[in-house]
């Protein structure tokens, strides 16, 4: 999914589209995932997650190197529709494994394992974006990504729990309901401020702050090294100050990290920001899983699908607002906006955590 940061600019030049039109092709990223995981909450119980993840990631694998050889604006929202959709399945299929192997270590791991993800974000933005910048067209740069990834799961496949399948007759759909609706919520803020970082956040470098567009995509990987930094260390922070705190005191100091860097017109300043955005928000998802894979009133899987599903409704619609916002004042406007909204996770930690 980083891999696909650094791209943004190329397409947006590529296709020559203004910024509302790029947050309706960003929609479709969105839109993919949105439809593909509630479905993948009921494959998850009938199929197990390690044939899900495996299905997921051929459809990554497929639908990545594409992105960067559409031509039509219809073209590229097909492929993100894909793409989107294979981002969806995997992310709820991960997490439910993440909670079986919880559950199974009797120990808080769920940080941990979000901190490894954070790594693959960082070398996603950073690797493309380095070999952007040695020369590399983006299809040759996207394709060197892709056999890595390929090598990963190959050597990865075996070592995925066997057995997470879980018999009966089960609905394929399940709304949301009491205590979920909540965490899905306010997953929604905090998808759509990661998600204004990954799709956002090359763009506003170049055309806010005058960066290239060759290194723009290392403002996404300074978040997504704050963003790991506070995962890897995660479990420890929140057995120190509790998941009030942390909620808390994690979702403010990301949105004036945000409003650092829309006000101020410094690169320094800037990276600051992305860090602080970063930092700030990196054991919030974490904790809203932890949360959903733990309550009673669903099925874990069931629980977590809902949860991610109204998340990454955050990234549906947060692209194109952002865009639409952008088209009619500015990017900084908008992302300004991105930072009042996540004061609300500021507003409710009290109530997640009672």
């Amino acid at each position: 999914m980083a891999a696909w940061a650094p791209l943004v600019p190329f397409v947006k030049l590529r296709l020559e589209i203004s910024d509302g039109t790029l947050g309706l092709l960003l929609l479709c990223l969105g839109a993919g995932s949105t439809f593909s995981m509630p479905l993948t909450g009921f494959l998850t119980s009938k199929l197990g997650c390690k044939t899900v993840i495996l299905i997921a990631s051929s459809l990554l694998l497929l639908s990545l190197p594409l992105l960067t050889l559409m031509n039509s604006t219809a073209g590229m929202a097909l492929i993100l529709l894909v793409f989107g959709a294979a981002i969806g399945m995997i992310d709820v299929a991960m997490n439910v494994h993440a909670v079986v192997v919880e559950k199974a270590s009797g120990r808080a791991m769920m940080s941990g394992f979000h901190g490894f993800f954070s790594m693959g974000s960082i070398f996603g933005a950073l690797a493309v974006t380095g070999l952007l910048f040695l020369g590399l067209s983006p299809f040759q740069s996207v394709m060197l990504v892709v056999v890595l990834l390929a090598i990963l799961v190959i050597f990865t496949c075996p070592h995925l729990w066997r057995e997470t399948r879980h018999e009966g007759d089960g609905p394929i759909f399940v709304l949301p309901r009491g205590w979920v609706v909540l965490l899905g919520i306010l997953c929604f803020v905090m998808f759509m401020t990661e998600g204004s970082m990954l799709d956002w956040g090359a763009l506003f470098l170049t055309t806010e702050r005058g960066v290239s567009a060759h290194q723009a995509g290392l403002g996404y990987a300074v978040f997504s090294v704050a963003m790991t930094a506070g995962r890897l260390t995660g479990d420890r922070i929140i057995s120190i100050l509790g998941r009030y705190k942390v909620l808390m005191y994690g979702s403010l100091f990301s949105s004036l990290g945000l409003i650092l860097l829309t006000t101020v017109d410094n690169l320094w300043v800037a990276g600051l920001g992305f860090v602080m955005i970063g930092f700030g928000a990196s054991n919030l998802v974490p904790i809203m899983f932890s949360a959903a894979g733990n309550q009673t009133s669903m099925p874990a899987g069931m629980a977590i699908a809902s949860v991610t599903t109204l998340g990454y409704a955050g990234i549906l619609a947060g692209p194109a607002l952002i865009g639409f916002i952008a088209q009619v004042s500015s990017l900084s406007v908008a992302l300004g906006c991105v930072a009042a909204t996540m004061l609300c996770v500021t507003v409710c930690a009290k109530t997640v955590v009672r």
